[in-house]
């Protein structure tokens, strides 16, 4: 019995995710992916068309959310405006559940880079600064959110074996204090 062809995809990308970490995008060639799943390239080809089309395929589901997020927030600025603590603690569950793909990110920024994928991503950041501070933040205050959402995303990436609820504490507080914003 042959799988769904859906399956077979979501195998490729299992696959390729393993081998763009072990290796880097770069390094690892769409035969590469083929040979470790049993499969000819042309049937890795029938799923996607390119090594950068696997890769967008990858990353759409965290781009999606992420910009679904920042647009949700912004949405309900003129009636419930999202609290700053809110939109971190908001913003480290979407990152937290995406942490796999975020090592994808960070070691990969120029390959992501000539996808467009980068600058979805810094765009977030100041959006959701705008968010917390006003239309036109300050030098300073964007500076701070730009640490403070930046390392939101790090932290998600540099302790994978905490618990995921105090690692999201310690987080949203120290990013509160980056911000220079209260902890209540």
């Amino acid at each position: 019995m042959s799988r769904p062809a859906s399956d077979t995809r979501q195998r490729i990308q299992d696959v390729a995710r393993e081998l763009f970490s072990q290796k880097g995008v770069q390094r690892t060639s769409l035969q590469d992916i083929a040979d470790q799943l049993g499969i000819t390239k042309p049937a890795l080809y029938y799923h996607f068309k390119s090594r950068e089309d696997l890769v967008r395929s990858i990353l759409q589901p965290l781009i999606d959310e992420g910009e679904r997020f920042v647009a949700e927030q912004e949405d309900r600025r003129a009636t419930d405006p999202a609290t700053a603590r809110e939109l971190l603690e908001g913003y480290f569950d979407f990152h937290y559940r995406h942490r796999a793909d975020l090592v994808l990110v960070v070691t990969e920024l120029t390959t992501l880079a000539d996808l467009g994928l980068i600058d979805k991503l810094l765009a977030w950041r100041e959006r959701l600064c705008r968010l917390v501070f006003g239309p036109r933040p300050t030098l300073e205050q964007s500076t701070r959110g730009v640490i403070a959402f930046g390392g939101l995303q790090d932290v998600c990436l540099q302790f994978p074996d905490s618990p995921r609820r105090r690692l999201r504490e310690a987080t949203v507080a120290g990013a509160l204090a980056a911000m220079g914003l209260p902890d209540d």
